[in-house]
């Protein structure tokens, strides 16, 4: 498990937040990018079971080409006993780093030229994961104000990505994925669709025979998170084998992320004012 080093305190930095013993801001060494492959391989392959190389197997890390055009959002925790241990961690891709990557990843699963085509910045999500000991919605909210930060630094306008139902088998999807179709599904100009070859219908229930409680409740706290922010879904499901689960691509606007985080910064500076904690 990687620790790494405390650093200088610098805060010139696109993300840089602090909670508690908490630090949120994006990887700025080789290490550090390795300490979040690490991570994601502890959850992807050991915990969720996703099929790893021989190179990842034998390093331990989970990785791909985009790693290196990606900025990695990082949270360590230094509190005592673990200084510098990072425990979350999500990747940011933004035009000009998928121009140079070749294209965004989630071009392999979607169609997204209509997200290309809008205007402004847009930023591709993904490869979210968090540490199993600190699972918990605080550590989540830590995140989002990571991702808030870094989209009011380079004036992102638009957030997409592919987030994951655990399992290949869309039966036992049913209920969320319709529910996504029938309630979150994105308007027609930013609406991206699954490729032709890996197109999963996404209304498998008629509207009126779905248990909408149930389904939001069964909804991975990612994908709950995307919608409590106005997120939308794409056209399609996407079933992925490589790691063993079923991909809908998410959309969101970036104006409601960018309102809270103002909102909860101004109640943080207010708290220190007064001597709140």
């Amino acid at each position: 498990m990687s620790h790494i080093r405390p650093d200088s305190g610098t805060t010139d930095r696109p993300v840089d937040v602090r909670a508690r013993t908490f630090r949120i801001r994006l990887a700025e060494s080789e290490a550090e990018v390795a300490a979040a492959q690490e991570l994601r391989y502890r959850v992807f392959v050991d915990e969720v079971g996703a099929k790893p190389s021989e190179e990842m197997a034998r390093t331990r890390r989970e990785f791909d080409a985009f790693d290196p055009h990606c900025d990695h959002l990082l949270i360590f925790d230094h509190s005592e006993g673990e200084p510098g241990r990072v425990i979350a961690t999500y990747r940011f891709l933004r035009r000009a780093q998928a121009k140079r990557a070749g294209q965004f990843y989630t071009q392999d699963e979607y169609d997204i030229s209509k997200l290309l085509d809008y205007p402004g910045e847009i930023m591709e999500l993904g490869r979210s994961c968090v540490d199993r000991d600190y699972r918990t919605s605080g550590i989540m909210q830590l995140l989002w104000r990571g991702i808030a930060a870094y989209v009011l630094h380079f004036k992102v306008d638009l957030l997409f990505g592919c987030a994951s139902l655990r399992g290949t088998d869309v039966s036992s999807l049913a209920q969320p994925l319709a529910y996504l179709h029938h309630q979150h599904l994105a308007p027609s100009d930013l609406r991206p669709r699954a490729v032709e070859e890996r197109y999963v219908d996404m209304n498998l229930m008629p509207a009126e025979a779905l248990d909408a409680k149930a389904a939001l409740h069964s909804l991975p706290p990612l994908v709950k998170g995307y919608l409590r922010l106005g997120g939308f879904v794409g056209d399609g499901a996407v079933v992925d084998h490589e790691f063993g689960t079923t991909d809908v691509c998410v959309v969101v606007k970036t104006d409601v992320v960018t309102d809270k985080y103002r909102r909860n910064l101004t109640r943080s500076e207010a708290a220190t004012e007064t001597g709140e904690a």
